[in-house]
């Protein structure tokens, strides 16, 4: 299978540089499996597609506000990403350009130069490892800015410090938002609870892999993106449960596929566990838990497309892509969401 086959052209316009005002208020596109059918709905209209009994898993990873603006001694301005916390002081990063950090070299913050960070290491993948004084994280928090994706083509603001955050982001560690997540509100949630659909959450730290293109035309030769997971033990007994109950488990986006079917045995079941996963699901994948998936539209030729088709197929995703530009939907992370059954 090659990459292509998930190709298609969208027109620029249907980009969500920014979000709605209202998040449930986005547009939902409904695929019936059973019925090989498309509905268009809003977002609000989900709790109708639920059923008691049903299990929804979300991903509470919290995304650090890890993008900053750094200078040289020179005056030259340099971009980083904070990626992965080594140490308290000692963060792993990506640089742009990153050619102007060499081990040793000294940056400090743009926005406050009493703070300054030195590059230890250059590591294989093109990242620096990078320490500091004092602890980071505070650092971060203080003046880092969300690290939007750069389709948006613009800096992230103070708005996006609550837009790109789930509104039950818990634990800190993603580098980007799961994005299938940022249409529930607080109200949503408790319509769902009140129809009896059971809760759950789980937790896998977005990486720097979900902006990473397919670069090779042989799907089968791509390496997926390494990814920190956790599930906890009353998590997986009440998943499992669900499922013995004959109830269905529903993903809110693809991060939970991936930690759900990283840990699911060939018998259905579910294990509790932490650690990092590589899963790459593309079509012709059996898949051992997912029931359903709420998942957002997402790049061409990317592992995310490639991960929906294969929950339905490639030709009907494909088709219900092609629908959602004639009816001008929005695409990508601040964009519009489907329900797929």
């Amino acid at each position: 299978m090659k990459t292509s086959d998930f190709s298609f052209d969208l027109p620029d316009e249907l980009i969500a540089h920014r979000p709605l005002d209202q998040r449930d208020h986005s547009r939902l596109m409904h695929l019936n499996r059973s019925k090989n059918s498309i509905t268009h709905r809003r977002f609000f209209d989900l709790p109708q597609f639920l059923n008691a009994g049903d299990r929804i898993i979300f991903n509470n990873t919290r995304v650090i506000p890890g993008r900053v603006y750094v200078l040289k001694d020179t005056g030259v301005k340099i971009e980083l990403l904070f990626i992965k916390e080594l140490s308290p002081t000692k963060w792993n990063v990506i640089a742009k350009p990153a050619k102007r950090l060499k081990v040793g070299t000294v940056v400090s913050l743009e926005k406050d130069p009493s703070v300054s960070f030195t590059v230890t290491e250059s590591c294989e993948d093109g990242s620096r490892n990078l320490i500091c004084a004092e602890p980071i994280t505070p650092i971060l928090e203080r003046v880092g800015e969300m690290p939007i994706p750069p389709y948006m083509e613009r800096r992230a603001d103070e708005s996006d410090n609550t837009t790109y955050q789930t509104v039950y982001a818990e634990k800190r560690g993603a580098v980007a938002a799961p994005t299938a997540g940022l249409h529930f509100t607080d109200e949503i949630l408790e319509q769902i609870r009140a129809k009896g659909v059971d809760v759950s959450f789980v937790t896998l730290h977005v990486g720097i892999g979900t902006f990473r293109p397919v670069k090779v035309d042989n799907i089968l030769e791509h390496t997926m993106h390494s990814e920190e997971y956790e599930i906890d033990p009353a998590t997986a007994e009440a998943i499992n449960e669900t499922k013995a109950k004959g109830g269905r488990v529903i993903a809110v986006g693809t991060t939970v596929v991936r930690t759900l079917e990283s840990n699911c045995d060939d018998s259905g079941v579910v294990h509790a566990g932490r650690g990092s996963t590589e899963i790459f699901i593309y079509p012709g994948y059996r898949f051992k838990m997912i029931d359903a998936l709420i998942t957002n539209f997402h790049l061409s030729e990317s592992t995310l497309l490639m991960l929906v088709s294969a929950f339905y197929n490639r030709e009907s995703v494909m088709d219900a892509y092609r629908v959602a530009i004639e009816e001008r939907y929005r695409f990508f992370s601040y964009g519009d969401s489907m329900f797929i059954e």
